[in-house]
């Protein structure tokens, strides 16, 4: 990979090594924080911190695999789409962010207050 920044329209908010194997940090921003996954294989992934059952904080779930599982009221969410692990019904948002030469971007539309909630 190269030693470059992936483009104008995105913003570093850290380092791979910043998050523990299967954990999570957050990027606070007006309109809510964004949590961001270091799952399985270092695969990084990014969601809106807010599980859509309840409302918990996603960035304090145990991650396994490429899945979170909340931890107020255990249900999990694939960290690929979004969307809640069967039987349970429901998306959270997710963020463009790549991983470039141990350096996590998101890319900056995420970083932008969200309109209406």
């Amino acid at each position: 990979m190269s030693n470059h920044a992936p483009g104008e329209n995105w913003v570093s908010v850290g380092k791979l090594e910043d998050i523990p194997p299967l954990g999570a940090r957050i990027v606070r921003r007006e309109g809510g924080n964004i949590a961001i996954f270091r799952a399985e294989g270092d695969r990084i992934y990014a969601l809106e911190n807010r599980c859509p059952h309840k409302g918990g904080p996603l960035s304090e779930g145990i991650v396994h695999g490429c899945r979170v599982t909340c931890p107020l009221h255990n249900w999990v969410i694939d960290l690929d789409s979004g969307e809640a692990v069967g039987p349970d019904e429901g998306v959270v948002k997710r963020y463009d962010v790549k991983l470039i030469d141990g350096e996590i971007y998101l890319h900056d539309a995420a970083l932008k207050a969200q309109e209406a909630a």
